[in-house]
């Protein structure tokens, strides 16, 4: 039986690979925090559940943090005037299992020795688990079931002299990813990872400094891009200007490959590659991989949008909106009767009939999780007079589950994890099915081919080769899943 037939609501995000969150933060501002509202917005893609965004007006913190989307919240008027000062960071999350509760959304902020601490977090530790239990074991108060309270009680607990290296300090304790965006009653930090596996930018307006998730939230405000903070590094900005710290011992940078898949907005620069540009090579590289005889090339919308012009473009085969997506149904859209939960991916994707009939059809998706949606896809083009379906992914399969803060199912959930090519292609109904290859996907990012000695990103999605210690699945019986909240403490 097909997931699609067990008579349980069909949410057709649910297939969706999710980015955990997004991350703001800027320092001398005098509109700091409608600023930060601005970025926030701009970095929605990367988490619709939750926004938060805390101050400093030079005497004291001032926090609002509300669930919902930040145009939901950060709009209003008077939410901006309570958060008065020239010095604020920003959030946006997501999470997929638990309670979404107000207690985890961040920046989350804790009164320290030294002063107050906000902090903000996009990423996955993966030793986030162990450190929680070893601090609750030592006295530790936990005030909210994120990995990212671990490194607050890190740096307090720190005997360092100074703010700054007591949080390198933390930081020397942390496995997996991070970028952190800090603030304190004097600076504004912020932290990469020591491969680099999450994005963080540096910009600037007005002369003051901003640290953001992507460059297309400096654009929302008419800021600057100024660089990528790198790999292992740390960045203080205080009234003595700017301080750059590298306290990790120097290793190549691995970027997560699918802030260029998937994640980043197609305007956005990571790495100094533009998004766009990278996901059209992607459409290009599959179309010289996997050619097929058709009539048209139709996008998923629409993460599918750019691959599917590069795909056309080097096959010569037209291209066509032959999918419209709704962009006003919510995920809690209600779905009362038997006929509307099989009618679900109708609720955000309608095919475009006369684009569609007696066609044969090339359909290029960015991803293939469970295949859930591409069965439903499928069908609609059937259903629609295609005469055949062919599927084309950009991407290699996803065969193996992410730790790094990537929404990814457990393993035996992924569909390229069970099943071969042709079970896929089975599963999903379409006529073919292919996939990009590893070594296209790199070429497509401008290298020859993957090294298999020193790969240049992320990629153990689809290789299996995690580039960090593994503490907590490794500990656990039953490995949790990836961005959820953690477990309460017993």
């Amino acid at each position: 039986m097909h997931p699609s037939d067990s008579g349980e609501i069909f949410d057709p995000d649910a297939d969706r690979l999710r980015e955990e969150c997004g991350v703001f933060g800027i320092y001398g501002h005098p509109d700091a925090a409608a600023i930060t509202a601005l970025g926030l917005h701009a970095l929605q893609h990367r988490g619709q559940e939750a926004a938060g965004i805390v101050s400093f007006d030079g005497k004291r913190f001032h926090s609002e943090r509300r669930l919902g989307l930040v145009g939901d919240t950060f709009s209003k008027r008077h939410v901006i005037d309570q958060l008065p000062g020239n010095s604020a960071v920003g959030h946006v999350r997501y999470s997929t299992t638990g309670e979404t509760i107000l207690r985890n959304v961040q920046p989350l902020f804790a009164e320290l020795e030294p002063g107050g601490f906000a902090i903000g977090h996009n990423g996955n530790l993966t030793n986030g688990l162990a450190l929680r239990r070893e601090l609750v074991h030592d006295g530790a108060i936990m005030h909210s079931t994120t990995d990212t309270e671990v490194i607050i009680h890190l740096v307090a607990r720190s005997k360092k002299p100074r703010f700054v290296d007591r949080f390198i300090d933390g930081l020397r304790s942390l496995e997996g990813a991070y970028a952190f965006v800090g603030l304190t009653n004097k600076k504004l930090v912020g932290a990469r990872d020591p491969l680099g596996i999450r994005p963080l930018v540096l910009g600037t307006l007005d002369g003051c400094p901003i640290l953001t998730s992507e460059t297309c939230a400096l654009d929302i405000i008419g800021a600057q891009y100024v660089r990528d903070i790198e790999n292992g590094e740390v960045v203080v900005f205080d009234e003595e200007g700017a301080h750059t710290h590298k306290p990790f011992p120097p290793v190549p940078a691995r970027p997560c490959v699918f802030e260029y898949i998937y994640f980043s907005r197609p305007d956005s620069f990571v790495g100094g590659h533009s998004v766009y540009e990278v996901r059209k090579r992607l459409g290009t590289q599959l179309a010289i991989e996997n050619p097929i005889d058709a009539d048209v090339v139709i996008p998923v919308p629409d993460s599918g949008v750019p691959a599917s012009i590069g795909y056309s473009q080097t096959s010569g085969i037209p291209y066509e909106m032959g999918i419209i997506r709704n962009h006003y149904v919510g995920r809690t859209f209600i779905q009362p009767t038997q006929a509307i939960r099989e009618s679900g991916v109708r609720l955000k994707h309608n095919a475009n009939r006369a684009v569609v009939r007696g066609k044969r059809i090339i359909l290029i998706d960015d991803s293939l999780v469970r295949g859930t949606t591409s069965i439903k896809i499928v069908q609609m083009m059937r259903d629609a007079g295609a005469r055949e379906v062919h599927m084309r992914i950009a991407s290699p399969p996803i065969t193996h589950s992410d730790y790094y803060g990537i929404d990814t199912p457990e393993r035996d959930k992924l569909l390229a994890a069970t099943h071969d090519v042709e079970g896929m292609r089975k599963f999903i109904g379409a006529d073919s099915l292919a996939f990009l290859s590893v070594d296209g996907l790199y070429r497509a990012m401008g290298y020859e081919k993957r090294d298999p000695v020193r790969p240049q990103f992320t990629d153990h999605c689809f290789t299996g080769e995690y580039p960090t210690a593994l503490t907590d699945q490794s500990a656990a019986t039953t490995p949790p899943r990836q961005l959820s909240l953690l477990a309460e403490a017993s």
